[in-house]
């Protein structure tokens, strides 16, 4: 047993309001420079939708992530042989229009346009080539249009739908859509890592990171091709590549990174998860159907007296493993076990994990009564309004069973906790939904807590860095009493 510890994360979708402010706050601080412009660490999507950079699920165009090879696994668009045949010339790259082109306004004509008869305008002017364009894509071009045949009806989830099925989905009565928060999931298996022919990126070992060196980054762009979540970027200013790198330094001072920090539904949790790494390749090489419940099993329990001894063998600190039995992560994703990895199938094993959203009901008012289509306000998971199979290519590599499991646990709490606030549904009707799932009211409290009640501390709980241990390996620690702040050893240059 090789165990590591690793930072994870939970996004809980029935929370996110869409507002994007966490996105903002990754822009402000991470990518407001020359050659960023259009990189979005942090970006807000609209499902159903095709997302940025378009389509960037449909690994049939892009060729991201792994493919099963026997028991193990093989990078799908990049490698040793396919790099190197794609490494002047790469078909799979995505191009600036996939994403968007970054522009601004040229405001100065709103003052310095000569008298007329015609109110001033501020044309739109690219960021990249000075030149007037015409705007025709942004990065959340398709907020709010989860029903529209241009963005919602070419989702890629809905491969796996007859054309029957499609048409009911977008009914105008039955119409919905969710947002989905995406970062840079820090995988246990980043293909990003695998396909760097530099070897520019890497994973921290103290807490599971992915970061590019920016000295060696060669600007072969591999790791922009093989991210199947398209969370790797080519910088065109410095020739670099860059990614999000979850605010490591705001990590390492105790602080959540910036999007979760700003997040106004409070829709995110951060903590710990203590893995077996000596298992990752036969996970990884795991069938589809299984992929969820196989990566579940890489995460150990923190309480365990061998997981215990064996992470501490591995140089594990005393306070990453409390920080671990404390971490609320660990407890959507073990113990509830409410949370779903984003499209398991690209064999990535991610840490960024998902508590899908329960839909709302469908309902009428007539007579000044509001009445749902459903026997009770709250219909069954079989009368939710996207399909489970659309879920299921989300969540679980197609595997509906999964989400109907999640989905029901998230039944049975809200059934609890509706008959102890308003107690307009009948105990028979509440305890069904209970006994189904194996769970009991107390749990269903702590769900709802944790959900809608927590704390700052309860929804972040980040272990110390140990900052101390990395200077002792460089320098003489006595050297460095009093200058225990956060300096750097190189002065940044920002602006490039």
């Amino acid at each position: 047993m090789d165990v590591r510890s690793q930072v994870a994360m939970v996004f809980h979708l029935d929370k996110c309001i869409g507002c994007h402010t966490c996105s903002i706050a990754c822009k402000n601080i991470w990518t407001d420079r020359k050659g960023a412009e259009y990189m979005w660490w942090n970006n807000v999507e609209t499902k159903p939708g095709t997302g940025y950079p378009t389509k960037w699920e449909d690994q049939e165009i892009y060729k991201g992530g792994w493919e099963k090879n026997g028991d193990s696994v093989s990078l799908k668009g990049a490698g040793r042989l396919r790099g190197l045949k794609n490494i002047f010339h790469n078909p799979h790259m995505p191009v600036l229009d996939d994403y968007y082109e970054p522009w601004t306004y040229k405001y100065q004509d709103l003052f310095n346009a000569p008298e007329g008869n015609d109110q001033p305008t501020a044309r739109p002017v690219s960021l990249v080539t000075g030149e007037t364009i015409d705007v025709k894509s942004g990065p959340n071009w398709d907020d709010d249009l989860g029903g529209s045949p241009d963005y919602g009806r070419q989702d890629v989830n809905l491969k796996d739908l007859s054309p029957a099925e499609r048409e009911a989905m977008f009914q105008l009565e039955r119409m919905t859509f969710h947002y989905l928060p995406r970062i840079c999931n820090h995988c246990l298996n980043p293909a990003c890592v695998a396909s760097c022919p530099s070897g520019a990126l890497y994973k921290r070992g103290e807490d599971g990171v992915v970061l590019i060196n920016q000295d060696r980054c060669r600007a072969w762009r591999m790791c922009v091709t093989a991210c199947p979540y398209k969370k790797s970027y080519y910088n065109w200013n410095t020739g670099k590549s860059e990614k999000c790198v979850l605010c490591y330094p705001r990590l390492e001072s105790g602080q959540a990174p910036a999007c979760f920090h700003s997040c106004v539904g409070r829709i995110r949790y951060l903590g710990v998860l203590l893995y077996d790494a000596s298992r990752i390749e036969k996970i990884a090489g795991a069938d589809d159907k299984e992929l969820v419940d196989r990566q579940l099993e890489i995460y150990l329990d923190p309480f365990d007296p061998e997981v215990i001894k064996a992470a501490k063998a591995n140089g594990v600190a005393d306070s990453t493993i409390e920080a671990a039995q404390k971490s609320p992560v660990y407890k959507f994703l073990k113990v509830w076990k409410l949370a779903l990895p984003l499209h398991p199938e690209f064999r990535t094993l991610p840490n960024l994990f998902y508590v899908p959203a329960l839909l709302p009901g469908m309902a009428q008012v007539a007579d000044g009564v509001y009445d749902s289509t459903t026997q009770s306000l709250w219909g069954g998971i079989e009368q939710s309004r996207l399909p489970i199979k659309y879920l299921a290519s989300l969540f679980s590599a197609g595997n509906t069973g999964k989400v109907v499991e999640v989905m029901k646990r998230l039944m049975a709490v809200r059934l609890h906790r509706r008959g102890e606030t308003v107690g307009d549904l009948s105990k028979e009707e509440i305890g069904a939904a209970m006994k189904e799932v194996n769970m009991d009211g107390e749990t269903a409290d702590a769900i709802f807590r944790l959900t809608a009640l927590a704390s700052f501390d309860e929804r972040f709980v980040i272990p110390a860095a140990h900052r101390e241990e990395s200077i002792e390996m460089l320098e003489n620690t006595a050297d460095y009493k009093g200058e225990t702040g956060f300096g750097f050893r190189q002065r940044p240059a920002r602006g490039l």
